[in-house]
C-alpha cells in the first residue's frame, strides 16, 4: 500500500473499507511463515519474494495496523506480543480464504464437469461433431449434451439458462445474445435428377425461384430465414419439414426442390442423388454464428469449444 493509500485508510476510520483496514492474504501468508521459521529470509523465500520485498511488506502492514509485529535482530526475526495476536487472527483468515478456494474450485469442477450445447440443424449435424470429438481429447471427462433445434430455439434456450453456449445460422443475431463469427455458409437449389431443374442450360433468377412451391425448412430456421431475405418473403411452401434430413429425403424421392445449405448436401451431390441448380441474383450467402448471452461470455468448457470453432 503506498503513503497515500494508508492516509486514506486513516482518514477513512474504523467506518471505511475493510479493504483498506485489513492487511491482504499475501502479507498475511508471509507474517505466518516469519511466525513459524523465526526468519525474515526463510519466509521471503517460501513465500517466493525477496528478503527486501519481504521487509517492506512487513513494514507496510505495522503502519497499516499501527502496531510493531517483528523484532528484527541479527538472530533471527521474533514476533513481538501484538504479533503474535495479530499471528493469530491471520491464521483464521488464511484458513478461511482457503476453505473460500476449495469451494470455490469445486464450483469450477462442477461446471466444467458438464456442456450443454444448443445448436441449429446444419451446425448440429455437419459441424459439431468434429468439434466435440476436438473436445474431448482435451476434456475427457466433461460429459457434453446437444440440444439440436431451429435458430429460434437456440436462443430460447439460452436465454433460459438451458444451454452454456449455442450456433445459429441466420441473418441476425437474436436479441439478448452476443456472438461471434465462426464460418461462412451457402445455401443452394437442389433437385432429383429426375426434375426439370436438373436438366437446365441457364440459371434459375429470382422471380422463377419464387414462383415455385418449394420443400422449405420451418419458420424460424436460419436456412428459412436465409431464403425468405433473399425472396422478399415470397418463397412458397410445397411442404414444410423440420429438419435438413427431411426435407433431402423429400427432395431425393422427386417431390420438388430445395434450397440446403451446400455443407448439407456434399455426399448427395457427389453420388448424383442430387444435382445443384444454378442461380443467379439472389443472396444466398450467411454467416455461422457461435451465441451466449449477452454479457456472459464462455468460460470452461463452453470456452474451449468457442476455441475450436476458430481453428
Amino acid at each position: 500500500m503506498s503513503d497515500v493509500e494508508e492516509q486514506a485508510a486513516a482518514r477513512s476510520g474504523p467506518g471505511g473499507s475493510l479493504a483498506h483496514r485489513v492487511p491482504d492474504l499475501g502479507a498475511l501468508e508471509l507474517l505466518l511463515a516469519v511466525a513459524r521459521l523465526g526468519s525474515l529470509g526463510g519466509a521471503a523465500r517460501e513465500v517466493g519474494i525477496s528478503q527486501p520485498a519481504a521487509s517492506s511488506r512487513i513494514r507496510s502492514m505495522e503502519r497499516q495496523l499501527g502496531v510493531a509485529l517483528v523484532d528484527r535482530s541479527p538472530r533471527g526475526s521474533r514476533l513481538t506480543d501484538a504479533g503474535a495476536l495479530v499471528t493469530d487472527w491471520a491464521r483464521r483468515i488464511v484458513e478461511a480464504a482457503e476453505a473460500f478456494d476449495a469451494g470455490a474450485q469445486a464450483l469450477r469442477d462442477r461446471r466444467d464437469s458438464r456442456l450443454r450445447v444448443a445448436a441449429s440443424m446444419t451446425i448440429a449435424e455437419y459441424l459439431l461433431p468434429g468439434w466435440l470429438l476436438a473436445l474431448r481429447a482435451g476434456r475427457p471427462d466433461t460429459a457434453v449434451s446437444l440440444l439440436a433445434g431451429n435458430s429460434a430455439a437456440v436462443a430460447e434456450r439460452l436465454l433460459a439458462g438451458e444451454a452454456d453456449l449455442g450456433f445459429v445460422e441466420g441473418l441476425s443475431v437474436p436479441a439478448g445474445l452476443d456472438s461471434a463469427v465462426i464460418a461462412r455458409d451457402r445455401l443452394i437449389v437442389v433437385t432429383a435428377p429426375g426434375h426439370a431443374w436438373a436438366r437446365r442450360r441457364r440459371p434459375l433468377e429470382a422471380s422463377e425461384l419464387a414462383a415455385t412451391p418449394l420443400i422449405l425448412r420451418e419458420k424460424g430456421s436460419g436456412t428459412r430465414q436465409v431464403l425468405d431475405a433473399a425472396l422478399g418473403g415470397l418463397a412458397r411452401p410445397l411442404i414444410e419439414l423440420s429438419s435438413t434430413t427431411a426435407v433431402k429425403a423429400a427432395v431425393v424421392s422427386g417431390a420438388g426442390p430445395a434450397v440446403l445449405s451446400e455443407l448439407a448436401v456434399g455426399e448427395e451431390l457427389a453420388l448424383r442423388r442430387l444435382v445443384r441448380v444454378p442461380v443467379e441474383g439472389v443472396a444466398l450467402a450467411r454467416d455461422l454464428r457461435a451465441v451466449w448471452p449477452t454479457g456472459h461470455r464462455p468460460v470452461g468448457p463452453a470456452r474451449d469449444l468457442l476455441s475450436l470453432t476458430r481453428g
